[in-house]
């Protein structure tokens, strides 16, 4: 049975979800882990309650979470609590709000829903919604193509948006 929050004990925490490459094991987890970027402390495994196509795209591999909720799956990733210092470095390295859109989302973690922060693609090619939808990423599964960091914005733009 799901519990609702009381909000009075949660809004000075800022929770965030990630579901790519800043998961455990992903190519980007130092982020969370590196104090000069601010703290983040892990709280569980989430998952969207609603339903996102969550795709691996570009010739860099990126995952990305589409905005085009009711599509797709319930995305599996994980809920940290971060400070003000490490949500601005995670907006920096996504590209906040030039590529990335972060916004607040409902997660379940825990038979809990909370409010967090997470990442979205708003604009995208509809061709992306062709892509095979993922419920959860990983860099180096079977299914999966290896993460390439990429400095291109230019290149990366063209690919995403046409």
């Amino acid at each position: 049975m799901e519990k609702a929050v009381d909000s009075s004990t949660v809004e000075s925490a800022i929770k965030v979800f990630v579901y790519g490459t800043l998961k455990k094991g992903e190519p980007n987890h130092n982020w969370l882990e590196n104090k000069s970027n601010g703290t983040a402390k892990f709280e569980g495994q989430g998952q969207t309650k609603l339903k996102y196509p969550l795709v691996v795209a570009t010739k860099f591999n990126i995952p990305f979470l589409l905005d085009a909720g009711g599509e797709g799956n319930n995305v599996q990733g994980e809920v940290y609590e971060v400070d003000e210092k490490m949500l601005s470095n995670l907006d920096i390295l996504e590209e906040h709000p030039r590529l990335y859109v972060r916004r607040l989302e409902d997660i379940l973690l825990n038979g809990v829903t909370l409010k967090c922060w997470a990442y979205f693609l708003p604009k995208f090619k509809p061709e992306l919604l062709k892509l095979k939808m993922l419920t959860s990423y990983t860099n180096n599964g079977p299914d999966s193509l290896p993460y390439c960091e990429s400095d291109d914005d230019e290149d990366l733009s063209e690919e995403l948006f046409g």
